[in-house]
């Protein structure tokens, strides 16, 4: 699969697998996906965060991907379901940091040594996403897989990156729209399709 990535996309992964780094995580995830799609230039991604507006609201992502975290990487229809069940995820959470310190709830991240360094594995989620940006481009018709199609793989099924982005106008109807100038139709490879 990897051989049909663009020179772009191949970026996006090798910078996702730097953020994974950076920041200790154990595996590369689709929020490090995310993130390295931010710092591309000159894409269709780059071209619809700007024509969507998320361009300058990095920051506001981050923050909500940093609210996901504390919350144990709960998305808020997760957490709007608990709710419905009398469970109050912010209380438990800020119970749990009262007792045990802030960030108390984020997935640990255990130090040590691997047999290759500098390789991260790709947690479930980041490998569902580039297997569903290949769909996505056979679905379009295309021969590579770019960043754009891992744009929308991103938002083809549910989780805290695709809300998040949602949060912030950034659909898959509206990064198709954005990217290509069309709606989700028949044979796109959208979200339906993409499963």
């Amino acid at each position: 699969m990897f051989e049909r990535f663009t020179e772009g996309a191949c970026d996006v992964v090798t910078d996702a697998v730097g953020h994974a780094g950076r920041t200790g995580a154990a595996t590369v995830t689709e929020e490090h996906l995310l993130l390295a799609l931010f710092e591309r230039q000159g894409t269709r991604a780059s071209f619809a965060f700007a024509v969507l507006g998320l361009a300058g609201r990095r920051a506001s992502v981050e923050d909500a991907l940093r609210d996901a975290r504390r919350r144990a990487g709960l998305s808020k229809a997760e957490t709007e379901a608990l709710a419905g069940l009398g469970i109050d995820v912010d209380e438990i959470v800020a119970r749990v940091e009262e007792t045990h310190g802030e960030g108390a709830l984020r997935v640990a991240v255990k130090p040590g040594r691997t047999w290759w360094p500098r390789h991260r594995p790709f947690a479930p989620g980041a490998k569902a996403a580039l297997e569903r940006s290949l769909r996505i481009a056979q679905g379009r018709g295309d021969r590579v897989i770019g960043d754009e199609h891992l744009l929308l793989a991103l938002t083809a099924r549910p989780g805290v990156v695709s809300e998040v982005l949602a949060d912030h106008g950034a659909t898959y109807a509206a990064l198709e729209r954005a990217m290509f100038g069309e709606g989700e139709g028949e044979g796109s490879g959208g979200p339906a399709e993409a499963g």
